[in-house]
């Protein structure tokens, strides 16, 4: 097992590496799509998005696929510093709207993803992370919800504020969209959806060498937004990888977010997926409670035994990245840096721990 740390397109800067490599980490998973881009979710926060359902902010419609030249100099400035680039995390929403939402672009689309995973893959980058999700991550506030008054997210209550045309995956693709909001469909079309991705997309990331990883539904409610969701609970995944036996269909897994799903067990889902060798990499955070009530905690103080977790992944001879993929905010003058150094160094003192048994 190897230990990673995530940052956010703002934060791919030297200043970051350093403080990546300062804490332990060998490895890093980038975000290339900018979440903050409103005024109460902005840059200055660099925690996590929350966004309400006005979503994360815009992006532009027809932004072009991530260029080889591009991947390979953030690479290098990654490498530069002594750290490996793991896997990026998230297609943009403006190069596969319409692969999510079934419209008029989504052949034209989906061979931009291919295009996009051959030049990941010509980059030497092995993983490509996405949240195949109408309505992305929402559905949560922000308070005093960790240990001695740390800020984090949770959530208590499902939003069920319709998702407004020219609007996927929280956030804007189209300003000038029409009047109205997405009309409602079923679980059943959302997964015939998934299924023209996953056959279009899986040929291609196995010659190009990339991992396809995808995310649960966070939270992981049946609806968000009154769109439906794909994994919301652990049995699901099973389904997803059993749509393609590829080595390349494999699972971004989140252990928080699998850990608020109201069916199942944490400790029997990471082992079930590990014994089968499909975890990518894993998002090592910590939760109390179950949709639609849960709270977002500090590493240490949550429903999972991350200890255990850890036994099973090596039982299983997981060799992936870890990473913390957020945690509280501590009352301090850097409160972001403090909650990740602070979970950092806990995750590498344990992964020793474990090694050392």
């Amino acid at each position: 097992m190897k230990l990673g740390f995530g940052l956010y397109k703002h934060t791919l800067n030297v200043d970051h590496y350093r403080f990546a490599k300062q804490c332990g980490a060998t490895h890093v998973v980038i975000h290339l799509v900018d979440y903050f881009g409103t005024e109460s979710n902005n840059k200055q926060n660099s925690n996590q998005p929350i966004g309400g359902k006005d979503g994360w902010g815009s992006t532009t419609m027809d932004s072009k696929i991530w260029s080889v030249d591009e991947l390979l100099r953030i690479k290098k400035e990654i490498n530069a510093c002594g750290l490996e680039l793991e896997a990026i995390e998230n297609f943009d929403p403006a190069i596969w709207y319409d692969v999510l939402l079934d419209g008029p672009r989504k052949n034209e689309q989906i061979a931009n993803l291919q295009q996009l995973i051959r030049n990941v893959g010509a980059a030497g980058i092995k993983i490509m992370g996405y949240n195949f999700s109408l309505a992305g991550v929402t559905s949560r506030i922000e308070g005093e919800f960790a240990r001695g008054g740390a800020i984090s997210v949770a959530m208590d209550k499902v939003d069920e504020t319709p998702i407004p045309n020219g609007m996927v995956w929280n956030m804007v693709y189209n300003p000038n969209a029409p009047e109205g909001v997405l009309a409602g469909i079923t679980h059943e079309e959302l997964w015939r959806r998934f299924q023209f991705f996953i056959e279009n997309m899986i040929p291609v990331a196995e010659e190009a060498g990339v991992v396809l990883a995808a995310h649960p539904d966070d939270p992981p409610m049946p609806f968000i937004r009154k769109t439906p969701r794909l994994v919301y609970q652990p049995r699901m995944y099973q389904k997803l990888i059993d749509y393609n036996q590829s080595p390349a269909n494999q699972l971004e897994f989140c252990l928080g977010s699998v850990a608020e799903m109201t069916e199942g067990n944490i400790y029997e889902a990471v082992d079930q997926y590990s014994s089968q060798h499909r975890i990518a990499y894993i998002h090592f955070r910590n939760i109390v409670g179950k949709v639609p009530n849960y709270k977002e905690v500090f590493v240490d103080e949550g429903d999972i035994d991350m200890f255990r977790v850890l036994r099973i992944l090596k039982k299983n001879n997981f060799t992936g990245v870890l990473i913390p993929d957020h945690t509280p905010q501590m009352t301090c003058n850097a409160p972001w840096y403090a909650g990740m150094a602070y979970a950092m160094g806990y995750m590498k003192a344990a992964m020793k721990m474990i090694d050392n048994e």
